[in-house]
């Protein structure tokens, strides 16, 4: 990152204490991160805005935040240092520029953007202001991730091959009272749960290097299941169901499979190598079983059991840890470009029946030390 002299950044290298946090969007997802937010000594959430300022202040009283209203109430409040976007996926870049016009880091849910044209432009303008952004998943910097990661970088499995990642499921549309948006461009199986399993692979194997894939639409309209909605129907705008095979820029190769048009729920994520393979548990989650098959067909062995440290919102106190120390933040938004970057491109491949190579590298971010604790008070 760029550091200007007279940049919010250099400012906020001379402060120290709790690092003040805005949430924008005050929707289903926002509960989770402000639970952690809240209780995590190194951040203090200040203020919370939504466009439905009532829904904001509701959040509020619940979390017992001191500020809240519309968008404003983050963006021109000076004690907060990171806006936490959790806006749907069309506003990501509106919000985000925003945030990052008024001086702001930024922390965006997934996906960084819908699109490669105003994801470069976001991480342009943050880089001209001086600011830093982040982006959601962080679930690799939870405790099963981690230790997936150093198993593999131990050589446990020997050399990494190839891995395998799916997600099947009948949708959102039969339990969100207004799950439209995840039919939409921007959203759908790929843009909604690939980002998971993706920054996981990319994380335990490195920047992936070219895609081919097939997409498909089982249903052009969707029911809405439950809420004061239910019943009433909505068109479908992008593939419900994507099959894609993922090259590495390492070599090695992945299967990956995201659908909301399948009646069986499944995940599964797991990484072979000369030695052996990981079942990793759900990427989608921050904690689980590892277990280890090796060659010869015995059974597989648990390797480790890992227990949940943090959720949502782990990434953003990296940032925040980040900011006053100096340092680079893991889930950097360049990580998530590249995984917008490996999407978009499984998209264009599906439409062309062709492989599509992947422009973005990025670098595998620093594991957490072992002696990480998101319950210290370290500012």
């Amino acid at each position: 990152m760029r550091m200007l002299p007279d940049s919010p950044v250099a400012d906020r290298r001379l402060r120290s204490g709790p690092v003040g946090i805005g949430i924008v969007g005050a929707g289903n997802i926002s509960g989770e991160y402000l639970e952690n937010l809240t209780r995590f000594p190194d951040t203090t959430v200040v203020a919370i805005g939504d466009l439905l300022p009532d829904v904001a202040r509701s959040r509020a009283v619940e979390h017992g935040i001191g500020r809240a209203g519309d968008v404003t109430a983050v963006l021109d409040s000076d004690d907060v240092e990171i806006v936490v976007n959790l806006t749907v996926p069309t506003a990501h870049a509106d919000v985000a520029r925003a945030a990052i016009a008024a001086g702001k880091h930024v922390w965006n849910e997934k996906p960084l953007t819908t699109d490669r044209v105003s994801a470069k432009q976001l991480l342009e303008a943050a880089d001209d202001a001086g600011v830093r952004v982040a982006g959601a998943p962080d679930t690799f910097l939870g405790s099963a991730l981690q230790a997936a990661r150093r198993a593999v970088d131990s050589g446990v499995i020997g050399s990494p091959l190839s891995a395998v990642a799916t997600m099947t499921s009948p949708g959102p549309d039969a339990w969100h009272p207004n799950p439209a948006f995840f039919f939409q461009p921007g959203a759908g199986p790929l843009f909604d749960m690939g980002p998971y399993y993706l920054t996981a692979l990319v994380q335990l194997l490195g920047p992936i290097a070219s895609v081919a894939a097939a997409g498909s639409i089982a249903r052009p309209t969707r029911v809405v299941g439950s809420g004061p909605e239910a019943g009433s129907t909505f068109p479908v705008a992008t593939p419900s169901h994507v099959a894609a095979l993922l090259r590495f820029a390492g070599g090695q190769s992945a299967q990956a499979v995201f659908s909301f048009d399948a009646p069986q729920f499944r995940y599964a994520l797991e990484v072979g190598g000369t030695d052996g393979a990981l079942i990793l548990p759900d990427p989608n989650l921050f904690a689980g079983e590892i277990c280890i098959r090796r060659p010869g067909g015995s059974a597989a062995e648990t390797l480790a059991t890992t227990t949940v440290g943090s959720t949502r919102g782990t990434g953003v106190l990296d940032l925040a840890r980040a900011i006053r120390e100096g340092r680079p933040h893991r889930a950097d938004g360049r990580l998530a470009y590249h995984v917008l970057d490996v999407m978009a491109s499984t998209l264009q491949a599906a439409e062309s029946s062709s492989v599509v190579m992947v422009e973005s590298r990025v670098e595998r971010a620093e594991p957490l030390p072992d002696d990480w604790d998101p319950d210290a008070s370290t500012l």
